[in-house]
């Protein structure tokens, strides 16, 4: 079994700041890529960013200049250091990953963690 556990989610004031961390648990032989999503009420699902294994990454405009995603291969952690926040960052953040169980049958699957909760108040 695979699971993804998100933390650091949480209240904060516009302008301030949050770091979540997501780590990935299990019989993983192999971490793709990791990235950030978000979902905010009556809204679909959207990318924040993505970084590959070897840290590559990649941003939604709006995370641009204000968020960064980095990975900790050792710890299977990729986390989202988001600054200047704003009240539309108002969501739920969701980590996905690619991952290679020992158990090969099916390849690489498309992993979800529960989702941390981020409101950015006024």
């Amino acid at each position: 079994q695979v699971q993804l556990v998100e933390s650091g989610g949480g209240l904060v004031q516009a302008g301030g700041s949050l770091r979540l961390s997501c780590a990935a648990s299990g019989s993983i032989f192999r971490i793709d890529n990791m990235g950030w999503y978000r979902q905010a009420p009556g809204k679909q699902r959207e990318l924040v960013a993505t970084i590959t294994s070897g840290g590559s990454t990649n941003y939604v405009d709006f995370a641009k200049g204000r968020f960064s995603i980095s990975r900790d291969n050792d710890k299977k952690t990729v986390y989202l250091q988001m600054n200047t926040l704003k009240l539309e960052d108002t969501a739920v953040y969701y980590c996905n990953a690619r991952i290679l169980g020992y158990d090969m049958t099916f390849g690489s699957l498309d992993y979800w963690g529960q989702g941390t909760q981020v409101t950015v108040s006024s």
